[in-house]
């Protein structure tokens, strides 16, 4: 209830988004739950950015930005993660391992005072599946920001189950909506510390 309480609450106060525009909590997978429960899709989160002034940050590292391309609407990439600089390795989830970036919230406070906005404004975050947007949108919380959302499905998507595309992200997301995303990427909205 907290969640469909708190979108009732963001769509009161701004009118920008209709109850029926916006994902419901209980639609969204667990895992990808924020505290201030907002939550849209790719094409949601694109309507929303030619609607109403808001900041669009991509928080996938910039390994990824880099070799997978980004949204051509973000404002700017501000990585939630970013891989251990010794390039540890993670056993348990055969990768190397991400810790989180100390510069995040600080980041996204110079991001939101550059665009003219404040905590108050929102806030769109994207990464590869909607996982780390979520842990992102709660660090936000923390630190003040009220309206917060998450793209769900993130730029990839989620898996596919079945079929000849099973194993691969290509059910969802920014990308497979054929919304406008390229390989070019723009120093201006690069995190480069």
């Amino acid at each position: 209830m907290k969640f469909t309480t708190n979108l009732l609450v963001a769509v009161t106060l701004t009118g920008a988004l209709s109850a029926a525009a916006a994902l419901e909590a209980q639609d969204v997978p667990e895992k990808k739950r924020t505290t201030l429960g907002l939550y849209l899709d790719a094409r949601q989160a694109h309507d929303m950015l030619n609607r109403e002034k808001a900041l669009f940050l991509d928080v996938r590292t910039r390994a990824e930005v880099n070799f997978l391309g980004m949204p051509q609407d973000a404002d700017a990439n501000v990585p939630y993660m970013v891989v251990d600089g010794m390039y540890a390795w993670d056993d348990k989830k055969e990768v190397y391992k991400l810790e989180p970036n100390s510069d995040f919230v600080s980041e996204v406070a110079l991001r939101v005072a550059e665009k003219g906005l404040d905590k108050h404004a929102p806030v769109i975050l994207i990464c590869r599946s909607g996982d780390r947007s979520a842990r992102a949108a709660d660090l936000l919380a923390q630190a003040g920001y009220t309206r917060v959302y998450t793209v769900v499905e993130g730029f990839e998507g989620d898996m596919a189950k079945q079929g000849p595309q099973a194993g691969r992200r290509a059910v969802n997301g920014w990308k497979n909506a054929g919304l406008p995303w390229s390989y070019k990427l723009d120093k201006r909205k690069m995190y480069v510390r």
